[in-house]
């Protein structure tokens, strides 16, 4: 009976396990963070999330990294032989629908820079010059392409779906979005030093992991000191930045290149859940 009883159990630790594997190799991971981000522009900005624009978000991110991440030539990504990948790809379709249906009902404007964004991240995947395959494979640039993304996604247009023009504080959040994904970015491109080929020159390949390290901490300097030069500065804002201030100070502090194999696919793009909870808390009691 306790022989069943350890069977039993070692098989449901290796399910949960591939579970835990399926759920950051699918891109849900970076897809819940995206949300996180979009409902702290939301709670901060004191406006309503449109529901479409959320769902949207939250499918197309998952079918869009998927896509990007094992099949940025089209030929891999439709003729996929491997069965696991093959799980992911129709997972990431079924996403896409869901995706599409959602934004059909968003606003014309939104749908600008939506256009607008997506031809960034085409960029980023799609062969566009002639000696480089596509624009992922200049270090440098991919991060500011991301960073430039995401920042569009989750602050420019939750405020645009509702018909509001950005003001002066709404672009300051936008610089310090920017400035967090580049930060949260830095620890992938540590990690990825042992897979990079030399002539990407990414960061860390160009100044090394230290110099990376001091860099990233000037950002998250400038990162929460760019606070201040808003018209009006909430508490809940104050205190939640300074709180995520010191998370990405010690994320930076703590990484190195020899990684664990979940630092940063997991804990590191999970920052922008931990944010969230920051602001729902300190929300709640204010």
């Amino acid at each position: 009976m306790r022989g069943y009883k350890q069977f039993g159990y070692i098989y449901l630790m290796k399910f949960v396990k591939q579970l835990f594997d399926f759920y950051l190799n699918a891109s849900v991971h970076v897809a819940l963070s995206v949300y996180c981000l979009l409902r702290i522009t939301a709670i901060l900005n004191d406006i309503e999330l449109n529901s479409h624009l959320t769902f949207f978000l939250f499918f197309g991110t998952i079918s869009c990294y998927s896509f990007i991440k094992y099949g940025v030539e089209a030929e891999k990504y439709i003729l996929v032989s491997n069965s696991y990948h093959r799980s992911i790809q129709v997972f990431s379709i079924l996403c896409l629908i869901v995706s599409a249906y959602h934004g059909i009902y968003l606003q014309a404007d939104s749908w600008i820079i939506l256009v607008i964004l997506i031809l960034l991240t085409g960029l980023y995947a799609i062969p566009v010059l002639p000696q480089v395959k596509n624009l992922r494979n200049l270090g440098w640039l991919k991060i500011v392409m991301v960073a430039l993304v995401w920042a569009g996604v989750t602050v420019v247009l939750p405020i645009t779906e509702i018909g509001q023009d950005l003001n002066w504080d709404n672009l300051v959040s936008l610089v310090q979005r920017i400035l967090l994904v580049l930060v949260l970015l830095i620890p992938f491109e540590i990690r990825d030093m042992a897979y990079d080929k030399p002539e990407l020159n990414t960061i860390p390949q160009r100044i090394g992991v230290t110099k990376t390290k001091v860099f990233g901490a000037f950002l998250v300097l400038v990162y929460f000191f760019l606070t201040f030069l808003k018209d009006e500065i909430t508490p809940l804002e104050l205190i939640s930045k300074g709180l995520i201030f010191l998370a990405l100070g010690v994320m930076i502090y703590v990484t190195k290149r020899n990684q664990s194999k979940y630092y940063a696919s997991f804990w590191v793009e999970a920052i922008p859940v931990f944010w969230l909870c920051v602001v729902l808390v300190l929300n709640y009691f204010s």
